[in-house]
Formats: C-alpha cells, sequence, structure tokens
C-alpha cells in the first residue's frame, strides 16, 4: 500500500531531527530540501498528480512537529529560521509555516505566529503566499473568534496581497470544511471585498463565491444580483466570475442575472439564444 512517507523517509526524518539542536540551520535546510524531493521522486508516476509539493510538505510539518518537541527544540524559532531564509528553497520555508501553525494550534500563541503569516502572505514568492494561504485553515476551526477579527483586519488593508490571502485562505475547500456550518464566518470577511480594484485578490474573491456556488447556490445567487446591481465595475467582474460553474446548468438565468446575451468563460462560450 503507498504511503506518503515510507519508513525510509521517517528514518531520514529521525536524523534531521537529531541533528537540529547541534548543526548549523543551512546543513539542516540542505538536508530537508533533499528529503523533499526525495519522497517527491518516490510517489508512483500515477499518483503523483494528486501528491505535489504541498501536500509534501503539509505531511512532512505533521511527521516532524511531534519529534521536534520530543527533542526539546524550540519549534517556533527553528521553524522561523526556516522561513525567514529568502534564499532557501520555498519549500523548505514552507515546511517552516507549517510547523508554525501545528505549534499555533498546540501552544496557543496566535499573536506570534499570525505575524509571521502576515509575512508569508505578502511574501515575493508564490509558492509561500500559496502554501501560506492552506496551512492557516486549521487555525481557524480552533481560534474562530481571534481568527475572524485578524482576517476582516486583512480584508481591509492597503495591500493587495494580505487582502487576496483573506479571501484565498478561507475558499470552503476540504480544509475548510467547518464552513458549511458557519457560512458565515467566510462571507463577513468577502464582503469587504466585493468592489475590489485589484485583479490578484479580486480572482480570489470571485473564485470563492463560485466554489459557494455548488454549496449553496441560492446564496450565491442573492450575492451576485446585489454586486450587479452595485453597478460598480469591480463587483461586476466579481459577479461575473462567479458565475463561471452556475453558467453550466442554468445559463438563461445567470445571463439574466448579468444583463448579457452570452457567457465567456476560459474558451467556453454560452449564447443565450441556444437555450431559448
Amino acid at each position: 500500500m503507498f504511503k506518503l512517507i515510507n519508513t525510509k523517509h521517517q528514518e531520514r526524518i529521525l536524523k534531521i531531527v537529531k541533528m537540529v539542536n547541534h548543526s548549523e540551520i543551512l546543513v539542516i535546510t540542505d538536508e530537508l530540501c533533499k528529503l523533499i524531493y526525495q519522497i517527491q521522486n518516490d510517489i508512483p508516476k500515477k499518483k503523483r498528480i494528486s501528491y505535489g509539493r504541498y501536500t509534501i510538505v503539509k505531511k512532512l510539518g505533521l511527521e516532524l512537529y511531534p519529534l521536534l518537541f520530543k527533542n526539546d527544540v524550540d519549534v517556533y524559532n527553528f521553524a522561523s529560521e526556516l522561513f525567514k531564509n529568502n534564499k532557501l528553497d520555498q519549500f523548505v520555508r514552507s515546511l517552516g509555516i507549517q510547523l508554525i501553525s501545528i505549534h499555533g494550534l498546540e501552544e496557543g500563541n496566535l499573536r506570534e505566529v499570525l505575524l509571521i503569516f502576515k509575512k508569508a502572505a505578502n511574501d515575493t514568492h508564490w509558492e509561500i503566499r500559496e502554501c501560506s494561504a492552506g496551512f492557516i485553515r486549521k487555525l481557524i476551526k480552533k481560534y474562530p473568534v481571534e481568527m475572524k477579527k485578524w482576517y476582516l483586519t486583512q480584508a481591509r488593508s492597503n495591500n493587495p496581497n494580505l487582502r487576496r490571502f483573506s479571501s484565498e485562505s478561507i475558499r470552503p475547500v476540504a480544509d475548510n470544511k467547518w464552513f458549511l456550518s458557519n457560512p458565515d464566518f467566510c462571507f463577513s470577511i468577502l464582503e469587504n471585498l466585493y468592489t475590489e480594484p485589484d485583479p490578484y485578490p479580486r480572482t480570489s474573491v470571485g473564485n470563492n463565491l463560485s466554489d459557494w456556488s455548488r454549496i449553496d447556490k441560492e446564496r450565491v445567487y442573492d450575492i451576485i444580483e446585489k454586486l450587479v446591481k452595485n453597478k460598480d465595475k469591480n463587483s461586476y467582474w466579481i459577479a461575473y466570475r462567479a458565475c463561471r460553474n452556475l453558467v453550466k446548468t442554468e445559463p438563461i438565468r445567470v445571463m439574466d442575472l448579468l444583463y448579457v446575451d452570452e457567457y465567456k468563460y476560459k474558451k467556453r462560450v454560452y449564447l443565450k439564444e441556444n437555450y431559448l
């Protein structure tokens, strides 16, 4: 049976953990980088689409954290060292963020944890921004009050990277199943971004609503209607993007809401005349 992290990898992980308190950080990061690529290379070809480096780093962090803790490693400081070195492999840096997120779950200390996530959300490397958007999700369910306050601050930031992070990391993906019974957490943040002028966060808002259309389409239809009535070009763009799934099953309803006779998304074109 295939295991992403097998016995051979676990043996290597143990060796790395034992090095942490006695070796230079660059030596350790080099070993971690080699390990990540070894795990990736050991994935059977037919499974590689399902197991990218994000998944590897996510799982590796879960394997590493208890071993580091057991070996009296200051996990937060070690993880911060991994993250802050901009010259390291970006997935080694991402591993630092994953360890910090687990530290936040286990130890609290949200203030210092969220400081790292804010830096990661604004990092120059897309890998860091994407991984951090995934790794923060586990904190939302455990600390909903604190996290909502933090998210609202990011959604209202002057920095488009932070606004984008506040939408992208709360998309209703598998890690955010908690939203299915607590949708207002998500929508109370998104509503701050419905006139988003910057394409980077604006695309994420549209994608977020498109995801929600598969879960609660009537709620999304209501939002789309309101966005169109805003008569704001950015709101309309988001509304249009939010319809990319809805148009597949209800093209007439979508085009009527958007006041158009055709809907285009990538190579797909829906013409109203074809459905009358």
